[in-house]
């Protein structure tokens, strides 16, 4: 059967947007084999709700809303604890890390992230894409106010979770 202009429309914009749905893999697969479901399950669910696209919002923002409401529904089904796979180190090619200190900085941060709930690994994860407060009340659907609380509160538990990966407290 050959694909229709709306399915070839589809499966373009979706490989110029696939980062987005690897990130969000990364960030809720636990393996593999999980991450690779997990994105099947998120275009499975782009398709679904495609034709409800409107346009009122960037495809980007749109793309994470469903992206991530999948990974985290998917989560809730399976009933499980999310375990972020981050890199024990980033590479000196990517980031010119030259101390130390730094590196075990970052471990401290990548170790207090794990620590957070679903919700707020999103929120974290879309600071962390420099999306503004306004994009990540679209994709999250939590309002600004309550988003900003959120973030401060995110922000707080990261001082403490990595004082606590640093001193052992």
């Amino acid at each position: 059967m050959k694909p229709t202009a709306v399915q070839n429309e589809f499966l373009e914009i979706v490989n110029r947007n696939q980062g987005i749905i690897r990130k969000v893999c990364h960030m809720y697969g636990r393996d593999e084999v999980g991450k690779e479901d997990l994105y099947q399950e998120i275009v499975i669910q782009l398709w679904k709700a495609y034709g409800s696209f409107r346009g009122e919002s960037k495809f980007s923002t749109w793309m994470y809303r469903i992206a991530l409401n999948t990974a985290i529904s998917d989560l809730r089904k399976q009933n499980r604890r999310v375990d972020l796979q981050f890199p024990e180190f980033i590479p000196r090619e990517e980031a010119d890390v030259k101390d130390d200190a730094k590196e075990e900085q970052l471990k401290q941060m990548y170790a207090a992230i794990q620590k957070l709930s679903d919700v707020e690994k999103a929120i974290v994860m879309l600071y962390l894409e420099d999306k503004s407060y306004e994009e990540m009340e679209e994709i999250l659907g939590i309002s600004n106010g309550n988003l900003r609380v959120k973030m401060n509160r995110i922000k707080d538990k990261l001082r403490t979770f990595t004082k606590e990966e640093a001193y052992g407290t």
